[in-house]
């Protein structure tokens, strides 16, 4: 199986869509899902683009994922540590571990590796905010 390149940062035949249905959580970001479960693979392999300004969930979940800067730059937040990223960057999430994508100036574009089978986002308490909010640099940081 291909699924062939197209500029700008679209794939033949993969839809771009909303990056959640649900939720306000998100600001300007989209997901293709370019590779979902095939025999002798137990993953997905999605795109995420978020425009200037824009921003993904604040979440955690019991799997781990990969993400892979492809363009432009931005900044994730990981537990307690926030990231300059910039292409061909590589971030490991570990399970459990609060995380969230922002594009600064630029559009951030990334690639997502997450297991086939996986639990659902959970989204932060206000008692989770306030323990995160306890740390200024992430205060200034997340965005809900």
């Amino acid at each position: 199986m291909l699924v062939r390149f197209e500029e700008p940062f679209c794939w033949q035949g993969i839809a771009v869509q909303e990056y959640k249905t649900e939720g306000t959580h998100f600001r300007a970001i989209t997901r293709q899902t370019l590779l979902r479960h095939r025999e002798g693979l137990a993953c997905e392999v999605r795109y995420f683009e978020v425009q200037p300004g824009g921003y993904s969930s604040l979440e955690r979940h019991q799997h781990a994922h990969a993400v892979i800067v492809l363009r432009g730059t931005g900044r994730a937040l990981v537990g307690e540590s926030i990231y300059s990223l910039r292409p061909f960057d590589v971030l490991y999430i570990p399970p459990g571990c609060w995380h969230q994508f922002r594009a600064e100036e630029d559009v951030l574009g990334f690639l997502c590796l997450v297991n086939c089978h996986r639990d659902r986002p959970e989204l932060p308490t206000e008692a989770d905010l306030e323990q995160l909010r306890r740390h200024p640099e992430i205060a200034a940081f997340i965005r809900i």
